[in-house]
């Protein structure tokens, strides 16, 4: 095999299983030799072409649409054909070996969106964009992933590394002509603009923590004392019994985690076992994962026995909530069976009053009014770890440049800016070797 065909490579760009359709994805320098080996037409650039496609032997695979896509008008770069076939477990993966004994090498996960990005076709937020919203968890988590794929990440990124350029170049120009009449006011003014964009990068980290749900997906977890109804709501919430209900105190000893739909959010919701003092080892242990669950949730769902006074293990979990201001709902369960719980107890907390046995639509709609208020905001949001540390070490630089621009050391005041671009301008296009390139797109899913 030359080293131009290996350049070449293949995989089946959609899933495995049965389907209407399945396409199959080919880029590189020997794209259309090697598609011309399998159909016996002439492919002409974004023209869909109804062929038969042929193993090596002459053996007829299937009759399917073939596009060619000429570099660099493509989504790599390269030239690129791709064949929609019938769908299946068997075609695509026929037209796939075919390929690959006509020269082409199997796709490595990512390869495609890596060359797009080699190519300088897209940068690193849309790469991530494209590889996040094929896993969206909300409509309004699609929608900000599709305006980052058009570059919205990208236009915030490149307004901060110009606002900075310039604040340098200010500190650069008073450091070389030090002896010149430079406007008294010029500290005053690189002093304002830095503050300006000291709030722009701690808002935006504020708000991709709020919305994280949006992209990841809300965590909800309901936590209570036993026997309060914890799992019951579960279940109620799933439409089918997941965990077990029984009288017994400490049924449930571990967590357990369930997807489910509300509204337009996916959201995973953990059922933690009851929180209250515990003497036997392995309940402590489940006591430990609820208290972990409470802290990681985006969202808290607390059970109250409405029909039992509150007792010590009940203000523990009181407490629990208004020392950590976690988003929340109060559930005071149990209402058929007449409520005794006195509602100053639950003062400035966020409570409903129900029974699950009885249903749980009144929650639900609670639920999706408070999911849907993280929809529709306005602001530039990072969608990965990546981007929100990158952020967060800009920032710091930012902060420490403030002091050396006060005591007039200037020369260290524009290290920190000069760290602080480089932070920035990593988002989108970051030095990074070959090695961990390889890393971050192979993250990504075979044949993408």
């Amino acid at each position: 095999m030359s080293s131009a065909t290996a350049k070449t490579i293949a995989a089946i760009a959609t899933p495995r299983g049965v389907g209407s359709i399945a396409i199959v994805r080919m880029s590189g320098p020997e794209a259309l030799t090697i598609a011309g080996k399998l159909v016996k037409k002439q492919l002409k650039p974004r023209q869909a072409l109804l062929a038969s496609i042929y193993d090596l032997s002459g053996e007829l695979i299937d009759q399917g649409i073939v596009i060619y896509f000429q570099a660099p008008r493509s989504f790599t770069g390269e030239d690129i054909v791709e064949f929609q076939v019938h769908g299946g477990i068997v075609i695509a993966q026929q037209i796939l070996d075919a390929l690959i004994e006509a020269g082409a090498r199997l796709a490595e996960p990512g390869e495609f969106t890596k060359r797009a990005f080699l190519h300088g076709k897209i940068d690193l937020t849309q790469a991530e964009a494209i590889a996040k919203l094929i896993e969206a968890k909300s409509q309004e988590g699609a929608r900000i992933l599709a305006r980052q794929m058009k570059g919205e990440l990208q236009h915030f990124v490149e307004e901060i590394r110009e606002r900075l350029i310039r604040i340098l170049a200010y500190v650069e120009v008073n450091i070389d002509y030090a002896e010149e009449d430079l406007p008294a006011d010029l500290h005053h003014q690189i002093s304002h603009q830095l503050q300006e964009l000291r709030q722009r990068l701690a808002t935006t980290l504020d708000t991709s923590r709020r919305r994280r749900g949006l992209i990841e997906g809300f965590r909800i977890a309901i936590i209570g004392k036993p026997n309060t109804g914890k799992s019951s709501l579960l279940n109620a919430l799933l439409a089918y019994d997941r965990a077990i209900v029984s009288e017994i105190a400490g049924t449930t000893r571990d967590t357990i985690e369930e997807e489910l739909h509300i509204g337009s959010h996916l959201v995973r919701i953990v059922d933690t076992a009851g929180i209250r003092e515990a003497k036997d080892r392995i309940e402590q242990i489940g006591i430990q994962r609820s208290l972990a669950a409470f802290h990681e949730s985006d969202l808290v769902l607390a059970l109250f026995d409405g029909s039992r006074p509150l007792d010590r293990e009940d203000e523990a979990i009181l407490e629990l909530l208004r020392t950590h201001e976690k988003e929340h709902i109060v559930i005071i369960n149990k209402s058929d069976l007449g409520l005794v719980l006195d509602d100053e107890a639950f003062e400035g907390l966020d409570t409903i009053k129900m029974s699950v046995k009885e249903g749980v639509e009144p929650l639900i709609q609670r639920l999706k009014a408070k999911l849907d208020r993280h929809s529709g905001e306005d602001g530039t949001i990072l969608i990965s770890t990546r981007q929100v540390h990158a952020v967060q070490e800009a920032l710091q630089e930012i902060e420490m440049a403030f002091q050396p621009l006060e005591d007039g050391e200037l020369e260290l005041f524009a290290f920190h800016i000069n760290r602080a671009i480089q932070q920035i301008a990593s988002i989108t296009r970051p030095m990074e070797s070959s090695e961990l390139l390889d890393q971050m797109f192979g993250e990504f899913c075979l044949g993408k």
